[in-house]
């Protein structure tokens, strides 16, 4: 496998409460087809260089995944 295929599993309890949060928070749902249900056990990884947030839906269970921006740090 390629490096820049691998994930890199990062600390998300690294980041501030407040921080923790806001991406836990402000979610879309593929599923639902709806923002901000949030989402829970969330898992912080790298993959080819893009930090994502993917965790489970608050309303549906299904796997919900949020790409960091250069907005979000």
């Amino acid at each position: 496998m390629d490096k820049n295929e691998e994930k890199i599993v990062r600390d998300f309890s690294a980041r501030s409460k407040d921080d923790q949060q806001a991406f836990i928070d402000n979610t879309w749902c593929d599923t639902c087809q709806k923002e901000n249900l949030g989402l829970h056990t969330p898992i912080e990884y790298e993959h080819a260089g893009v930090i994502y947030i993917e965790g489970k839906c608050n309303c549906c269970d299904k796997t919900v995944v949020t790409e960091f921006t250069e907005e979000d740090f």
